[in-house]
């Protein structure tokens, strides 16, 4: 399973609401809960980080980064874009 993979995933249930699919409930709820979403994992992470183990930090990073890929799919920004900022901040 790759990023892309998963953001392709994600991208489907937009565009094809799947009956009770989590993803496809989010986009239902619209981008203020979705971005709510953003911050509650990313405040999870903190947490995990800083007083519980490694596999509850690795459970937590992943929930953000799918919040975070359902987020960019919301905007109609792909791993792609962000890719490439990263590579033009590299070249800096």
């Amino acid at each position: 399973m790759s990023i892309q993979w998963l953001f392709d995933v994600i991208r489907e249930r937009r565009e094809k609401p799947s009956e009770g699919s989590y993803t496809s409930s989010l986009f239902a709820e619209g981008l203020p809960k979705i971005a709510q979403k953003v911050g509650e994992e990313a405040s999870e992470v903190i947490v995990a980080a800083l007083a519980q183990d490694d596999q509850r930090l690795i459970e937590e990073v992943a929930d953000l980064s799918y919040h975070t890929l359902v987020l960019l799919a919301a905007r109609n920004i792909s791993p792609a874009h962000i890719q490439a900022e990263l590579e033009r901040r590299h070249k800096k």
